[in-house]
């Protein structure tokens, strides 16, 4: 089978075979793109001018325990506390994606919102299924994926290659006649 006709056929099945969690992929891509940009996605960072946390920590628990919806009774509710100095804050993200901003040197609380840039994220690895749907399904997609764009590389220049043997031959026949 030429090369150019098993291209052809590996792109096209290529394509329907990934398509479902390439949508996903792109789909949840974009949102992670705009995460910075959209609130939405992502709770925008709040300032301040404090640049180092004078907080104990049963004050930030406390702070987490009144996020409302964050559902927080100890520190094992809590995903992370993320210290952002160079802007002033501290954010605690809870185990079910709630969000809350306070300001380091007061403690007060800036903001608090739903996080959606972790499930997004989830989703565009796979991992939100499972574990194996993110190893056998997402990763074996982003191979294919990787074999569609070199077919279609290949696909997109082969007219221009085909042009140039032509030429060649024509060029070659030109001076073998008499």
């Amino acid at each position: 089978m030429k090369l150019s006709i098993l291209s052809r056929k590996l792109h096209r099945w290529g394509a329907v075979a990934v398509g479902l969690p390439l949508l996903v992929v792109i789909g949840t891509g974009l949102l992670l793109q705009l995460k910075k940009q959209v609130a939405w996605v992502q709770p925008t960072e709040q300032n301040t001018a404090d640049a180092e946390p004078t907080m104990p920590w049963e004050a930030i628990l406390a702070a987490a325990r009144a996020i409302p919806g964050g559902e927080v009774t100890g520190w094992e509710d809590i995903d992370r506390v993320d210290v952002r100095p160079g802007k002033g804050i501290l954010k605690i993200t809870t185990k079910n994606n709630w969000e809350a901003q306070m300001a380091l040197g007061t403690g007060e609380v800036l903001q608090v919102a739903y996080r959606r840039s972790d499930v997004i994220e989830t989703l565009h690895d796979g991992s939100f299924f499972a574990d194996w749907v993110k190893l056998w399904i997402f990763f074996p997609a982003g191979i294919v994926l990787f074999g569609l764009w070199l077919t279609g590389v290949y696909l997109w220049l082969l007219p221009t290659l085909t042009r140039r043997k032509r030429a060649r031959l024509a060029v070659s026949q030109e001076s073998l006649s008499p």
